[in-house]
């Protein structure tokens, strides 16, 4: 080749490879254009964390560890706790100071950040998730997803109509042991499932008179309160304690109960709500603001399986060696968890045949599936997330809807919708854990939960308009869940 022959070569080639640059540069724009929430493969990820007083932090943990995130914001209605982690997170990454925002609509404004991180209370959960949802962002949203059924339900649709990737925060589902056990469950490992009974035996002390106090000065309580009606604080300690009032909690069926909730209906291998549910119990022990229950039964009735919910917010002996576990009966022995990721199956002889162990890698999982845009990738999907939520909920409206019975008169009033031993034998064990506490039982006035049947497809109540009211709730403007994401 000549040197006149090598120059219009090169200059071939020149052109060629600047046209398939500006082709490049046009799809990739194309692309974020269509998908704004697109990262490059070598770019990390921002993220905003919000609500950071408690779960939060673990949140910061975890995505500040990745190689693949970045936080860059941190927000929350209390400017002293958000300001704190900011500072705490410089100090522990290099002096990288994320920025702090107060409102979650402001930092929302932000098309740099690509995920958004959501541990505030629970009544913030859905609605903070659609808002970041429809602004373009990627979402890990703790449990439960929803403070009741309905919003619930939308988080997922808002999820798929913007094609985003919601994780849900119980982290059991990535953890190695637990995945082990349930495969071994599935796989016929203790013969045909019958009952998964979930355990949260978890000491709660009072939290106070209840009363008129003052938010913290360092709190926009406008903010706070979001979708919840106005009203004063009633409890001694302004935060954690809201999850004992029903405005903004779901008592410990959807605080750590709803980790064991999501494990049962996973053992059963039921993805939809149940054909009828049950619940019992009261708030025992001591008088304060608390308005859910500390002592608690829930039985859900899926025809062929039941799955059975235990609180004891009061001392209490384990049970089959668990306490925050849960417990799966089959044909032929059964699988006892006793951690979010350790446990061990036996024979019906009690003979134990199989261990299972190891952690749990859940923001790992969530932030791989976003970089591979695939939410079948998730471990806790949203829709997961909601079943299970939706599962404390129910629980929770039977009792909220029942009537106050003699201890005495429980069995009886009980039996006549419900007949299965084992709901039985709970209820006298659940008797038998008051009595333990010094608590007389006869005379005990007991919230019997009306039994609520369901129509599993639809998510609503049979012919009862009281419950299906309770399906969602009265939002205060303008933080309010949409019917139509």
């Amino acid at each position: 080749m000549n040197l006149s022959s090598r120059r219009e070569f090169l200059e071939r080639s020149m052109l060629a490879s600047a046209a398939a640059v500006a082709l490049s540069q046009v799809e990739t724009a194309r692309a974020a254009e269509e998908n704004p929430a697109a990262v490059s493969a070598n770019e990390k990820m921002s993220v905003a964390v919000v609500g950071v007083n408690g779960r939060g932090v673990d949140h910061l943990g975890g995505f500040g560890k990745s190689k693949f995130t970045q936080v860059t914001h941190i927000c929350d209605a209390d400017e002293a706790v958000g300001q704190r982690r900011c500072d705490e997170f410089a100090a522990n990454h290099g002096g990288q100071r994320p920025e702090y925002v107060k409102d979650i609509r402001k930092l929302l404004e932000n098309k740099s950040i690509d995920i958004v991180s959501i541990a505030t209370p629970n009544h913030w959960h859905a609605l903070a998730a659609i808002w970041s949802v429809q602004a373009g962002k990627h979402v890990y949203v703790e449990k439960p997803v929803s403070h009741n059924v309905l919003e619930g339900r939308r988080v997922v649709e808002a999820a798929r109509k913007y094609n985003r990737i919601v994780q849900t925060g119980t982290q059991s589902r990535s953890a190695k042991g637990m995945r082990e056990a349930m495969e071994f469950i599935h796989g016929g490992g203790i013969g045909e499932v019958k009952i998964a009974r979930g355990l949260c035996y978890k000491p709660r002390g009072s939290i106070g008179a209840a009363g008129k106090y003052d938010p913290p000065t360092s709190v926009d309580y406008n903010l706070w309160l979001g979708p919840a009606q106005e009203a004063a604080v009633t409890r001694p300690r302004f935060h954690y304690d809201w999850h004992w009032q029903y405005s903004y909690g779901n008592g410990d069926l959807g605080n750590q109960g709803i980790h064991q909730m999501d494990l049962c209906r996973w053992a059963l291998g039921q993805n939809k709500l149940p054909n009828r549910t049950v619940s019992y119990g009261g708030r025992y022990g001591y008088v304060d603001a608390g308005e859910t229950a500390n002592t608690q039964v829930v039985v859900h009735d899926y025809g062929k399986q039941q799955l059975v919910f235990e609180v004891r917010g009061l001392p209490t002996k384990d049970y089959m060696g668990a306490t925050v576990g849960i417990i799966v009966e089959g044909t032929d022995g059964y699988v006892v968890m006793t951690s979010y990721s350790a446990g061990k199956a036996f024979d019906k002889s009690g003979k134990a045949i199989k261990e299972f162990s190891g952690g749990e890698s859940h923001y790992e999982n969530f932030i791989s599936a976003v970089r591979n845009d695939n939410y079948k990738e998730l471990n806790a999907d949203i829709e997961e997330g909601h079943l299970s939520s939706a599962l404390c909920h129910l629980g929770n409206i039977s009792l909220v809807l029942g009537q106050k019975v003699r201890g005495a008169e429980l069995p009886d009033r009980l039996s006549k919708h419900w007949k299965e031993d084992d709901i039985m034998a709970t209820m006298e064990r659940a008797g038998q854990h008051l009595k333990d506490n010094k608590i007389e039982t006869d005379d005990l006035q007991v919230q019997l939960g009306e039994t609520l049947e369901l129509d599993p497809e639809k998510e609503t109540f049979v012919g009862n308009a009281a419950a299906n009211a309770l399906l969602t709730r009265e939002y205060r403007a303008p933080f309010i869940v949409p019917n139509d994401v």
